[in-house]
């Protein structure tokens, strides 16, 4: 596997501080990556997948996390071609292949016959980053969630990834490990919502991966009965406000351009497009 930019082959502990300066070199795009490298040590035991690199010589300059997530890292288009090999190899491990549209594209011009047809293809996903305070106030209510609130807070989470994926996370009998996700989330202080009189989710949100760098975050959801009210622009204002005070300066995020509510919601909050994003799903 010999490229115009040299040899392909999986990452391993050894290689982690060249793969995590790498991901620096953009580490808002890259943070899922950054993070995973940190968390696992590039150790194959601990990612439930792999990480390969395209070297130069010895320069690592160009990457490839393939675990349920395929996320190419600092690759060109001939990049992400150079690693169609190892892609074809974890057909059935992958849930989904996201990026830049323009890498995707490229590797999935060279994996697709392998593949089939997408579940869902998404291919334009504004990238919004915001790092500075938040264009509008945020909502007080908004808290860092805690265990005793995870029977109201479980719910409001299977409905958004519903209402998002379109399928159901217990689906296949996912469940427990849904559960077990919802419950890291907050133990790491990652999970932010608002809730009712009566204790019932109104606004919900949560840090998906983080680095000293940047925090991504996933899961806005806003209780249908209760949307149109601008619950969104305040809500997500005081999530900026708090993962910024406790988590990483730089908030990112994406989100589908077809959801033109929601984008105006974080353009009210300040929100900037860096780069357009595409998601298949399997």
């Amino acid at each position: 596997m010999i490229g115009e930019r040299g040899q392909v082959r999986v990452l391993g502990p050894a290689d982690r501080d060249q793969f995590v300066a790498l991901a620096e070199r953009d580490p808002v795009l890259n943070v899922f990556a950054d993070y995973r490298a940190r968390l696992t040590n590039l150790d194959e035991r601990w990612l439930g997948g792999q990480v390969w690199g395209r070297f130069d010589g010895d320069e690592l300059v160009a990457g490839m996390h393939m675990g349920a997530n395929m996320v190419p890292v600092e690759c060109t288009p001939d990049d992400a071609r150079a690693f169609a090999s190892p892609a074809l190899r974890r057909v059935q491990q992958t849930g989904t292949i996201v990026g830049p549209r323009e890498i995707v594209r490229a590797l999935w011009d060279e994996v697709a016959p392998a593949y089939g047809t997408p579940r869902e293809a998404r291919w334009v996903q504004p990238h919004l980053v915001l790092d500075a305070s938040p264009a509008v106030a945020g909502d007080g209510s908004v808290r860092v969630t805690t265990r005793a609130d995870f029977d109201a807070l479980y719910p409001a989470c299977v409905a958004m990834y519903t209402e998002e994926v379109g399928v159901s996370p217990e689906l296949g009998g996912h469940a427990d490990l849904y559960r077990a996700r919802v419950q890291q989330l907050i133990t790491r202080g990652w999970s932010f919502a608002s809730f009712d009189e009566v204790g019932r989710v109104v606004f919900k949100a949560e840090v998906a991966c983080a680095t000293p760098y940047a925090a991504q975050v996933q899961g806005v959801w806003v209780r249908p009965d209760r949307r149109g009210e601008g619950l969104a622009v305040s809500g997500m204002a005081a999530v900026v406000e708090l993962v910024r005070a406790r988590i990483a300066p730089t908030v990112s995020l994406y989100v589908n351009e077809f959801n033109e509510p929601a984008r105006a919601a974080y353009a009210r909050v300040g929100f900037v497009q860096t780069a357009v994003m595409a998601t298949l799903m399997f």
